[in-house]
């Protein structure tokens, strides 16, 4: 169900047009999500196998963009990867029904044409695309003038399309700027600079426990790695007193356990003949 105090794609584009900044952040936990609400964050984009009724609730006022894995399976979404565009329509519509009010889909055009003609909010993703990596490596895109056309033309045909949005990642700010002042789409902006029409960043990059490479464009704002390194230090010494205490008779203590009449528990042996 939607809520009334939570942006839709109509309040989404009308903030672009006025040039108001968007905040957008990637988070996996209920307590992510709710954090992001109480902060005032306006997106948030939650993978398929992470999205829940919970998490929805936790979302709060959040727009939720609910990512849709390209060739892979959408936990919830009857167990099997997406491939078709009826897989991916249907997948959707599971999550619409959940709560999302915009979908990630990193699928082929003609995929992605089907979606936004069933009037389903799309969220493409142009420049460095993960799931795409191969064919252009782990770098920036679009630093030549050839490869910059190639990124407006994708964003042109998307356009056509309707889609509602596009991430746009990694690529030269001026290129970021000048797309997204000449597109109605909303243009997602990761290392695409200020131009971008959000700033999107993943909550394990902004929380500081990203876990191998950490890109350029993020920045790191409270040091919870240390804090979960403590707190696993902390978890070992509890568990390990745990055992201790049993292995030494002193847990269970008298609080722990359930107490019987004497006269009761003499009846129940008397009744086994014991």
């Amino acid at each position: 169900m939607h809520r009334p105090d939570r942006p839709t794609v109509h309040d989404l584009r009308a903030m672009k047009a006025r040039g108001e900044k968007i905040t957008m952040l990637y988070v996996t936990t209920p307590d992510e999500a709710a954090a992001a609400d109480a902060a005032g964050v306006q997106m948030l984009s939650i993978e398929g196998r992470f999205f829940s009724p919970e998490m929805r609730l936790a979302a709060g006022r959040c727009f939720v963009q609910v990512g849709l894995p390209y060739g892979g399976q959408s936990n919830g979404w009857q167990g099997r990867p997406l491939v078709s565009a009826d897989d991916y329509l249907g997948a959707a519509y599971h999550f619409a029904q959940m709560g999302g009010d915009a979908f990630y889909c990193a699928a082929s055009f003609e995929i992605q044409k089907v979606l936004c003609d069933n009037h389903v909010p799309i969220v493409a993703h142009v420049g460095l695309v993960p799931s795409l990596a191969t064919w252009t490596g782990w770098r920036a895109v679009g630093k030549a003038a050839a490869e910059a056309r190639a990124i407006w033309d994708q964003v042109k045909r998307l356009e056509a399309i309707n889609a509602f949005g596009a991430e746009l990642e990694v690529v030269p700010e001026a290129l970021g700027a000048f797309i997204s002042a000449n597109t109605p789409m909303l243009m997602l902006g990761m290392g695409a600079g200020a131009g971008a029409d959000a700033q999107y960043l993943f909550a394990e990059d902004v929380l500081g426990y990203t876990t191998g490479h950490r890109p350029r464009h993020a920045k790191v704002y409270r040091d919870f790695a240390a804090e979960h390194a403590r707190l696993q230090q902390e978890r070992i010494a509890a568990f390990r007193e745990f055992r201790a205490d049993v292995d030494q008779a002193r847990y269970p203590e008298p609080r722990h356990v359930v107490p019987m009449d004497e006269d009761e528990f003499r009846a129940f042996r008397a009744g086994l003949g014991v």
